[in-house]
């Protein structure tokens, strides 16, 4: 194998020898095809974990000194005095755009990368290591080999009168990101997030003055370093702690104060910068003169690194979604808690709740049955549908009704709330998770006696107000529609669990809406603006004011998120039928008192084939929109507190284990919960 090598590597120095012998030739393709020798050849030869052999490169310069000196005459060329600043201050860091702008940007990068100017070494590096795997291959090299080819090629370190690389490229790198740090850390909108800081001298000011001294310090004597020991150096670590400390709470506090995507974009820009100026500081320590050199190939290192993982989608995606999920699922977990019973109670009031709701929706069918007589466009469908399920969905809200399919966009968090809680439990599988199974049987009969109690409802109220509508006028409006009605509920006749499933899919964007707006509105500090108004105050009075202030602290987002839940719902046929999509909505509630128009529109005269393909279509719909609203949720909420997916098979299996000793708690709460 190293015979292969070798020869490859021969090969190349014989293709550019008349190039490496022009004492004018700077250009990166020779270095390039060198490269390529030992760049792996697929992803799958990136990710085995073996060495990375330079022998064979170095043997062959050993034994071939006039290329060895040709090659190193090259290198210097090459590099010398190349600055490489903005690899240390912009490589891989956000840049103070929203989300979508930092990813488009990331993505145009990754298939079409900027290519700065040719004096610095971020230009090199494009060229040489253009593949964000480079650096895991470069990682797999012996330290022995990169020691002994930066010997051969008489690189000087860095600490020295060094031909290619000086210090004061990282004391302007840091710098830079010292001033852009603080900068940016004194803002109003993230300095507000901290307020027990607000008495205190700012850690950034400190650290910026205490690095200015250094600076000047190591670039006026003679060494270019400092030790370990050094005051000055002790300082800086205890500032930077503090700065940690100070995004840190910063972060910490957005459960209290809510927090925007430029907030949260802008703490984690400061937080990488933060990282980085802490990485950059350790190569300004030197104990012995053995790591001289060793700094100064970790350096080398370190930057290709940076520029390699400098257009990371996964990353940028994992940390800028992360905070704000949690924000939003931390208002849905507080909520959910309300839509999960503990005792017999608790039980009766869901029903009763869930009843309410089915009422409401059963007037909705037959509200929705009559705009469909309307003589209009799709536009004009979509909207009175749209209209229709808002106003329901927000009367059922206000009034204190339960639509079953919403609660699980709205357990989902409150269920990993409570995997935070047990988890921390240090006894054995399964019990350390048997606190999660009852939680989750408590969880599953709430959602059973929610479906319950609408499907019960949603029927017989349906089929009273059509029936009273013939009363009244002698015309039976479900009489030209109930075939339809009833196949939209027949597996066999429309795609029941695509639709179903796109009802989950809104059920859980209507719970990310009501988590946005009640982040957004804390962070806003919306509340309090409206409690202390002045023109409201003097309108409505103080105490008036006040019970606005707590409505709209309750409401608001639990309103507006049902309105777009609404609008979804009612425009997705008529989007489906836009784009010659078969495109629709099914939702166990609304299949009942659909079922129910279905029949009377049929003369009270249904098949016992159309009635066991109804039934079972409205089963199979709410079993659907349970799972998809819900998974979407769970994911949600397990991203956004780092929870590992593993534990769900473990959980899962607890869960199995307690429904075997204990099925009956899965549908009605045990006898000793009064």
């Amino acid at each position: 194998m190293n015979n292969i090598m070798q020869q490859r590597i021969q090969a190349v120095f014989e293709q550019f020898a008349h190039q490496l012998a022009d004492k004018e030739y700077v250009e990166t393709e020779f270095l390039a095809n060198l490269i390529d020798v030992y760049r792996p050849k697929t992803q799958k030869s990136v990710a085995l974990q073996h060495a990375i052999d330079l022998s064979p490169l170095l043997d062959y310069l050993e034994q071939h000194p006039v290329v060895l000196t040709y090659f190193v005459s090259y290198l210097q060329r090459l590099l010398f005095q190349k600055d490489f600043d903005l690899l240390i201050t912009d490589a891989g860091i956000i840049s103070f755009s929203t989300v979508k702008q930092e990813l488009r940007k990331r993505i145009v990068e990754k298939y079409l990368p900027e290519q700065p100017a040719k004096n610095t070494l971020k230009y090199i590096l494009n060229q040489l290591f253009y593949k964000s795997t480079d650096i895991d291959w470069i990682d797999r090299i012996p330290f022995d080999q990169l020691l002994k080819l930066h010997d051969l090629l008489a690189f000087n370190n860095l600490y020295d009168l060094a031909p290619y690389f000086e210090i004061k490229d990282i004391l302007y790198g840091m710098e830079v990101l010292l001033q852009r740090i603080s900068g940016r850390a004194m803002e109003t909108e993230v300095s507000k997030m901290v307020p027990e800081f607000q008495n205190f001298d700012s850690p950034f000011i400190g650290i910026i003055r205490e690095f200015s001294e250094l600076n000047v310090r190591i670039l006026t004597q003679q060494e270019k370093f400092i030790q370990s020991d050094d005051l000055a150096y002790k300082q800086l670590l205890v500032l930077h702690k503090q700065c940690e400390s100070y995004i840190d709470t910063a972060f910490s506090n957005s459960q209290r104060y809510g927090i925007s995507i430029q907030v949260n974009q802008s703490l984690l820009r400061i937080r990488q910068q933060l990282a980085r100026l802490r990485e950059i500081l350790s190569f300004l320590v030197i104990d012995a003169p053995e790591q001289k050199q060793e700094k100064t190939i970790q350096l080398a290192k370190t930057l290709i690194g940076y520029n390699c993982r400098k257009t990371n989608i996964r990353k940028l995606i994992g940390e800028s979604t992360q905070l704000l999920s949690y924000e939003i699922t931390h208002h849905t977990a507080q909520t959910g808690e309300h839509y999960i019973t503990s005792n017999k109670r608790e039980y009766w009031e869901m029903f009763r709740s869930a009843s309410l709701g089915g009422v409401i929706v059963g007037l909705m069918c037959v509200v929705k049955l009559l705009l469909g007589y309307i003589h209009t466009s799709e536009f004009g469908h979509a909207f009175y549908y749209s209209i229709n399920y808002a106003v329901g969905f927000t009367a059922i809200y206000l009034l204190g009704g339960t639509l079953a399919t919403k609660q699980p966009a709205m357990t989902a968090s409150a269920m990993v709330a409570a995997i935070e809680n047990v988890s921390n439990d240090k006894g054995q599988y399964p019990y350390r998770y048997w606190n999660f199974a009852v939680f989750f049987a408590r969880l599953f009969r709430s959602q059973f006696i929610a479906f319950v109690g609408n499907v019960l409802w949603a029927f017989p109220v349906s089929l009273f107000i059509v029936w009273g509508i013939q009363q009244l006028t002698g015309s039976n409006i479900a009489a030209p529609k109930w075939l339809k009605l009833v196949n939209d509920l027949n597996l066999s006749e429309s795609p029941v669990i695509l639709h179903a499933s796109i009802a989950g899919v809104f059920l859980f964007l209507s719970g990310i809406i009501a988590g946005s707006i009640s982040n957004r509105d804390k962070h806003h500090s919306i509340y309090y603006r409206i409690e202390e108004h002045p023109l409201l105050k003097k309108v409505f009075g103080r105490e008036k004011t006040l019970r606005i202030a707590k409505f709209y602290e309750k409401k608001w987002a639990g309103i507006i998120s049902n309105i777009w839940f609404g609008v979804f719902m009612g425009s997705v046929s008529s989007i489906g039928l836009f784009l010659g999509l078969n495109l629709d909505i099914r939702h166990i509630t609304f299949g009942s008192g659909n079922l129910a128009l279905g029949l009377f529109g049929r003369n009270m005269d249904l098949t016992m084939d159309t009635w066991v393909w109804a039934i079972f279509g409205i089963g199979l719909i709410g079993f659907f929109n349970f799972l998809v609203s819900f998974s979407l949720s769970l994911t949600l909420a397990l991203r956004s507190r780092n929870r590992s997916f593993a534990e769900l098979w473990k959980m899962g299996k607890a869960v199995f284990i307690y429904f075997t000793v204990n099925p009956k708690d899965f549908f009605f709460p045990p006898k000793n919960k009064i």
